[in-house]
Parts: C-alpha cells; sequence; structure tokens
C-alpha cells in the first residue's frame, strides 16, 4: 500500500465521520455499523498498519471516499457542502489540539474508560456514544472555533443524536490527526488533486 493510499484512507474517514455528521443532522439516521466502525478509530492504540485503524477493512469507508472525490473533482453537483466543510473544520481542529498538550493528554486518559464500556456493552452502544460525545464536549468543543452543524432541529435537539455527531466529530479528529501523522497536507489538496483521485478512484470501485 503506498503513502498516498494511506493518506486517502485517512482522509477518506474524516470525510465519512463529516457524511455521518450530515446525515445524522438532517435525518436523525445512521446505521450501527457505521457508528461502531468510526468510534472504533478512537480505541486503536499502536496499529500495524493504518488498515488495522480500521479493524482491518476499510469497506465502511466508501461514502467517505465519494465526498472526498467530489471535492477534490470540484465538480458543482456533486459535491457534499456540508460535509466538506465539517472535514475541513475537523482537519483544523486537529491541528490546534496538536498545539495544547493538556487537552490531548486528558483525552489519552479517558479513551481506556470508553473501551471498557466497549468490553462490557458493545462498539455502538448508548453508553459508550455518550461516553465519547461527552470526552468531545469536555475538550474540543471548548476551544474557540468550534463546528457549527446545520440540518433539521427535531434531530439535532434529540440528545441521543447530538451525542453520536459529538463522538462522530471525535473520531474524524482523531483519523485528521492520523492523516497528518502520514504526512497529510492541507496544501495536498490544492496541488496534487490529480494525483489523489487517479489514487483514490481504484479505492472506490474496490468495495
Amino acid at each position: 500500500m503506498s503513502t498516498v493510499h494511506e493518506q486517502l484512507m485517512a482522509l477518506g474517514s474524516v470525510f465519512q465521520a463529516a457524511v455521518l455528521v450530515d446525515r445524522i443532522a438532517k435525518t436523525g439516521q445512521v446505521s450501527e455499523g457505521e457508528l461502531a466502525a468510526m468510534l472504533g478509530t478512537l480505541l486503536v492504540r499502536d496499529p500495524k498498519t493504518t488498515l488495522d485503524v480500521f479493524g482491518g477493512d476499510d469497506k465502511q469507508l466508501r461514502e467517505g471516499y465519494r465526498a472526498l472525490a467530489a471535492a477534490l473533482e470540484r465538480d458543482p453537483t456533486s459535491l457534499q457542502r456540508e460535509p466538506l466543510r465539517y472535514a475541513l473544520s475537523m482537519v483544523t481542529l486537529e491541528r490546534q489540539l496538536e498545539k495544547r498538550p493538556a487537552m490531548l493528554d486528558a483525552i489519552g486518559k479517558r479513551l481506556p474508560q470508553i473501551q471498557a464500556q466497549v468490553e462490557h456493552f458493545g462498539p455502538a452502544h448508548e453508553n459508550v456514544i455518550a461516553a465519547t460525545g461527552g470526552l468531545y464536549q469536555d475538550t474540543l468543543s471548548t476551544l474557540r472555533q468550534r463546528i457549527q452543524v446545520h440540518g433539521d432541529m427535531r434531530h439535532l435537539q434529540q440528545p441521543s443524536n447530538a451525542s453520536k455527531i459529538r463522538a462522530l466529530l471525535l473520531a474524524g479528529i482523531r483519523c485528521a490527526r492520523l492523516w497528518r501523522q502520514l504526512g497529510g497536507h492541507r496544501w495536498q489538496l490544492l496541488i496534487s488533486r490529480r494525483k489523489l483521485l487517479r489514487e483514490l478512484y481504484p479505492m472506490l470501485r474496490d468495495g
């Protein structure tokens, strides 16, 4: 697997989180499998490969890959504007988090507690989602720049949906961190657009 392939997997997972946030905000719907796949990325310590972060399979990232492709193609008919905005905001928040070692440490200390809940209840249980959403609320949502989620207020005002959105934002920011650790930079999205798309198209077809 090439470095660019790994970077696209990580960035695609940021977009996957963004797509799911947008769907919950607008419809109140998300599958347990999609949610579990994204939240699982928070709990993988010392992965041997990038694919290990996603449980050894990237099939749950297809929608994220599609949204990323649409952003790189710059086709106004297929561009998913809200997911793109959320994804770029997560990348920006990850850069801010990097400058706050105390916040990083606080997140790192609470993740084992969430891991214990996953082992007890399962990865997409409401207790796990509430704990993960609470961790986001106590840390990243205190930063000056916050991600404003737009959608149907009937869905956004439900506490369970709010928790899912916060949990997904935390997972997306973790994946943005992975992307940067793999050498990803925002300027790539501008100057290496065609190269990224050449590698991304086969990933879309592999599912």
